[in-house]
């Protein structure tokens, strides 16, 4: 029987062997002073910050910049609560999560970080990576379905196995790829959080790029709720399965003519080359319309009724 491999993004403690064997105040993410170091596999260590190098399989691709700044001042005066986790690379190291504490170490100056060393090849660290960032960090909707769809891209992981991975329903994982297939107009509302996960669900309801589009507008226009913008697609579905509205021409009328009108547009209509038409109400008021070319018409026409005694 084959073991299962423990799943990651249930915390810290399936990640990071040894990590339960920590310290309290250190499993507990707790200050914890450069100079100390714990012996084991997941020993935290106060490393120079200039031998770390970014995490090249970052999820996230953009920092709020005040929330940055604020971290940074807190770094100032109270230090690194969470030690960053690393991996060693030769004689430096890369960080495997933390890259905000990171950035804010270093613009507050601080010359070394309390780190986890954790040992960890190319697409174990991809894995660590990504998990910790959906679990831990506040990704918007786009960079998430980005995750899974690298996670499963680049590790190879069907959509069941990742959900069991980062610990979320198969449905919430495929709810967040389907966003990939919005218009980029779309996924950039999104991103900027314009619209909601609830409102994307409304748009991708619709098939046609352009719809989706017109109705994300309409969403961040009107300032539509979930359930306002569900509504409206629910429109645009309807309209949609009624068919094109039926061209005027082709609109039956409320009601057929007597005999004896088809009889006078017969008669008249032949000194005119059939240019008449005529308009009935089923209360039997109306209109009869004659086009004319010539004086002549007109002649010929009152004649023909002159001499009918």
């Amino acid at each position: 029987m084959s073991t299962k491999r423990a799943a990651l993004g249930k915390g810290l403690g399936a990640l990071i062997s040894g990590f339960d064997s920590l310290e309290p105040q250190q499993a507990a993410g707790q200050t914890v002073s450069p100079s100390e170091k714990t012996p084991g596999p997941a020993s935290v260590s106060g490393i120079p910050v200039d031998k770390i190098s970014t995490n090249p399989y970052q999820p996230r691709s953009n920092f709020d910049e005040q929330a940055l700044a604020e971290l940074t001042e807190s770094i100032r005066q109270l230090g690194i609560i969470q030690p960053i986790t690393v991996r060693r690379i030769g004689m430096r190291y890369q960080i495997i999560s933390g890259e905000r504490r990171f950035k804010a170490a270093k613009a507050a100056g601080l010359e070394t970080i309390p780190a986890y060393i954790k040992d960890t090849d190319d697409q174990g660290m991809l894995e660590m990576a990504i998990v910790e960032n959906i679990q831990r960090e506040d990704l918007d909707a786009i960079e998430v379905a980005l995750s899974f769809q690298r996670l499963m891209d680049e590790c190879h992981l069907t959509q069941e196995t990742m959900a069991d991975k980062v610990g979320k329903k198969r449905a919430t994982v495929a709810n967040y790829l389907r966003l990939l297939k919005l218009p980029a107009e779309i996924q950039v509302c999104i991103r900027d959080r314009k619209i909601s996960m609830g409102h994307a669900k409304a748009i991708l309801s619709l098939t046609e790029p352009e719809t989706q589009i017109s109705l994300c507008d309409e969403i961040v226009r009107k300032g539509l709720s979930v359930r306002q913008a569900e509504a409206k697609a629910q429109a645009v579905l309807k309209k949609a399965a009624a068919g094109p509205a039926q061209p005027e021409e082709d609109k039956k009328p409320a009601s057929e003519l007597p005999d004896t009108y088809y009889k006078v547009i017969e008669i008249v209509g032949k000194y005119f080359e059939n240019r008449i038409s005529l308009k009935r109400s089923e209360q039997g008021k109306g209109s009869i319309t004659i086009q004319f070319s010539s004086d002549a018409e007109v002649e010929s026409f009152l004649k023909a009724i002159e001499n009918i005694n």
